[in-house]
């Protein structure tokens, strides 16, 4: 019994250092500047009202027209987590919960808007504050 223990606390060590080594990994690749192809609230389409809009996310800190504040990501999460703080702008002082996906250049996040819970799926519905925008990594 005290075998199985020691093998599998020394399983746990070994794999720790990966875990966060893949979250590091993500935090990075995550950083640039996204412009929005597509956004939807509530379940309507929001595409030309934020055609021009950009996100900006670099060391923990994102950007995005005059907001400013911070995220932090989960990895470990089935879909990958993020949270997100308001700093300066419109929304100072509120957090609000997604989710997120990365594939390669391409970045779908799902927020909550009401802050209150974390979207499930990447969709909105009538009569929810969710927001699901897909951003593209922007060529500088």
């Amino acid at each position: 019994m005290i075998g199985k223990l020691l093998l599998l606390s020394v399983g746990i060590l070994i794999l720790s250092p990966l875990k966060n080594h893949n979250a590091q990994d993500e935090s990075k690749i995550i950083e640039g500047n996204w412009m929005i192809i597509s956004a939807e609230l509530a379940g309507q389409s929001l595409d030309e009202s934020l055609k021009d809009a950009r996100l900006i996310l670099a060391d923990g800190r994102y950007t995005f027209q005059n907001d400013k504040g911070e995220y932090k990501l989960s990895t470990s999460e089935k879909p990958k987590a993020m949270d997100i703080s308001g700093k300066e702008g419109p929304n100072q002082g509120k957090t609000f919960l997604a989710i997120y996906e990365l594939t390669g250049d391409t970045l779908k996040i799902c927020y909550d808007l009401s802050g209150k819970t974390r979207p499930q799926e990447f969709s909105t519905k009538a009569g929810t504050r969710q927001f699901l925008v897909n951003y593209k990594r922007a060529k500088e």
